[in-house]
């Protein structure tokens, strides 16, 4: 085998490897965008109604609930492929998220319990929601460049850019939670597109 012929099935395995990640990728965005979509709806309802912000802690029960859905939903997964360096990547990009997004919130609140000062309060949350979903749109996008799919890196734009904009139209308050809301629909649609790409 040549060079340039060896190439070209690396390219292939690659391109390939993309597809089947993205194909079965789509499930997995609808299952965490209605799962987004459902947290923040109760959060924006619960900080509501009682005018606590402190339900805002509600959302670390997203992961508890969202991990042991997907790897349910996996185990019931034909096996399609072995891990490789788009998967890994893929991986990395959205294990790097749930860190820094972890970190910055648990950052949030302990800064919250330790500080004396209302203001910093609502200045560290508010400021924690647009972080939050800026990371999410950056995560997205870059997912989105790895695989080499529009749709996921147009749907990562327009939750990162998108969350923002609403987050200064709606300042801060309780109706910042309708950024989670408007992320979780983007994502959901995003794996309906998918599936349909790839029905």
């Amino acid at each position: 085998m040549t060079a340039q012929e060896s190439l070209k099935l690396i390219t292939e395995t690659m391109n390939s490897s993309r597809k089947e990640i993205v194909r079965h990728s789509g499930k997995y965005f609808v299952m965490w965008g209605i799962l987004l979509t459902v947290f923040s709806i109760a959060v924006y309802i619960l900080w509501k109604t009682t005018g606590k912000a402190a339900w805002n802690n509600l959302w670390f029960a997203l992961p508890a609930v969202g991990f042991p859905l997907a790897r349910w939903s996996k185990s019931k997964e034909q096996p399609v492929h072995v891990e490789n360096f788009i998967s890994r990547i893929n991986g990395g990009v959205w294990g790097t998220f749930g860190l820094f997004a972890c970190s910055v919130a648990l950052f949030t609140v302990l800064f919250g319990v330790f500080s004396d000062s209302p203001l910093a309060n609502l200045v560290m949350g508010a400021s924690l929601t647009a972080m939050i979903v800026l990371l999410f749109g950056m995560a997205e996008t870059i997912s989105g460049i790895a695989l080499k799919n529009w749709a996921i890196k147009i749907a990562g734009w327009v939750t990162g850019i998108g969350g923002m904009a609403i987050y200064y139209i709606t300042g801060a308050n309780q109706e910042q939670m309708l950024i989670f809301t408007f992320a979780g629909i983007v994502l959901a649609a995003t794996g309906l597109i998918i599936k349909y790409q790839y029905k």
